[in-house]
C-alpha cells in the first residue's frame, strides 16, 4: 500500500499515542546480542503489510520489514538503501517490484545489524549491475547477474558469520563514497565510531533525503554498540553531521517542505527532530560526564538517573534496549577517553 507523507505522519502520531496508552515496548533489532536474538525470533511481517511511503516523486520508504528502508528509483534502475530482515526480504522484494519495474542496481547497507543486512542477499540476486558483460550467447557473467552491495569495510568484518551472498562486495574506508544514478548525486558518508565503527548516511541531494541508519531511531534512545566500536562521541558528532546536512524549511515555515531524514526505525524526521535528538543525547553525555568526573561508579551513576526528564519519551524498560544499557554504554565510552 503506497501512502502519503501526511498520511504517513498522521499514522504515526496514532500509533504513537496508541503505543503509549497500551504500554507496548518497542524493540530494536540492533548490534548487541540480546538484540539480535529479539529480531532472529521475531515472526517476518506479511508482505502485503508494509507501507510504501511517496517521500519524493523518485524517492520512496518502506516501512515494516525491520529497518526502513530508503528506495530510489529512475532510469537507471533501483537504488535501495538498507535490505530490512531475511525474514521480510520476499515482501521487500514484492514492495520494490510495486515501486517500479526496473532492476535493482545497488544495495547500500548503512550498518550491520541484521535487520538493516539480513535481505542483502535476496535483494542482489533480484538485481543487475548497472554495466552487465554478457557473454556470446548474451548471458550475463556470473559477477554482473547480481546487483552490488556497497558499506563501509567494518560491515564485512561485523557479517564474517552470516552467509557469504550477504556480504558487501563494495567496500570503502574513507570519508566519503559517491555516484551518479537516476539523474542524481548519491553521497555516502561514513560515520566513524557512531552507533557501531562502521554506519554511513546515504545522502540523496536533488531528492534532499539523507537515510541515517540507526544513528538515529526515534523510539528509543540511541543504540551505542561499543563491543563493535560505537562511542557516545561518534554517536553525537554523527548528529552533529546530519544537522549540518538537513535544511529546514525557512524562512517560509508553513511549507511542508526541507530535507527529510529517514531514522533507522521510527517516524520520518526534519532538521528540528535532528536537533532536538542530539541535544537529548548531549545533554545526557554531559551529566553522566559530570558524574564520572565526580568519582561515581556506574552503579552509583545509573542510580542518579541522568537520563531523567527523557526516559518517559525515549526510554525502553521492558525492550532489549533499556536506558541502563544506554548510560552503561555512555559511562564505558566515556571511561575510555584519556584524562
Amino acid at each position: 500500500m503506497t501512502i502519503t507523507l501526511r498520511d504517513w505522519c498522521r499514522r504515526v502520531r496514532v500509533a504513537a499515542v496508541v503505543a503509549v496508552c497500551a504500554g507496548l515496548s518497542l524493540r530494536h533489532g540492533g548490534g548487541l546480542e540480546p538484540l539480535k536474538a529479539a529480531v532472529s525470533q521475531a515472526a517476518a511481517a506479511p508482505p502485503n503489510s508494509l507501507e510504501i511511503l511517496e517521500v519524493r516523486p523518485s524517492f520512496f520508504v518502506i516501512a515494516g520489514a525491520g529497518a526502513n528502508i530508503g528506495v530510489q528509483v529512475g532510469e537507471d534502475g533501483v537504488v535501495a538503501v538498507d535490505a530490512g530482515s531475511a525474514a521480510d526480504a520476499p515482501g521487500v522484494l514484492a514492495a520494490i517490484k510495486r515501486i517500479s519495474p526496473k532492476p535493482i542496481r545497488y544495495v547500500i547497507d548503512t550498518g550491520p545489524d541484521t535487520d538493516h543486512v539480513g535481505g542483502n542477499e535476496a535483494l542482489s540476486k533480484a538485481g543487475e549491475k548497472l554495466f552487465s558483460r554478457g557473454n556470446l550467447r548474451g548471458a550475463l557473467n556470473a559477477a554482473d547477474s547480481v546487483a552490488p552491495i556497497l558499506s563501509a569495510e567494518g560491515v564485512l568484518r561485523h557479517m564474517a558469520t552470516s552467509p557469504a551472498g550477504g556480504w558487501p562486495t563494495e567496500v570503502f574506508h574513507y570519508s566519503r563514497k559517491y555516484m551518479y544514478l537516476n539523474g542524481e548525486a548519491i553521497e555516502v558518508l561514513r560515520q566513524a565510531a557512531a552507533h557501531t565503527d562502521s554506519d554511513v548516511f546515504a545522502f540523496f541531494r536533488r531528492s534532499d533525503v539523507v537515510v541515517a541508519g540507526d544513528v538515529l531511531d526515534t523510539r528509543q534512545f540511541p543504540v551505542i554498540d561499543v563491543e563493535r566500536g560505537g562511542s557516545i562521541q561518534g554517536e553525537i558528532a554523527a548528529l552533529n553531521r546530519l544537522v549540518e546536512l538537513a535544511v529546514p524549511s525557512v524562512p517560509v515555515v508553513t511549507r511542508e517542505a526541507g530535507t527529510i531524514v529517514v531514522p533507522g526505525h521510527g517516524r520520518l524526521c526534519d532538521q528540528y527532530d535532528v536537533v532536538e535528538y542530539r541535544d537529548m543525547v548531549t545533554i545526557i553525555r554531559d551529566r553522566v560526564r559530570d558524574l564520572i568526573k565526580a568519582g561515581r561508579s556506574l552503579a552509583e551513576v545509573k542510580a542518579a538517573q541522568p537520563a531523567k526528564g527523557y526516559m518517559g519519551r525515549y526510554g525502553n524498560p521492558g525492550g532489549a534496549w533499556t536506558t541502563d544499557r544506554f548510560i552503561e554504554a555512555i559511562y564505558r565510552s566515556l571511561a575510555r577517553e584519556k584524562p
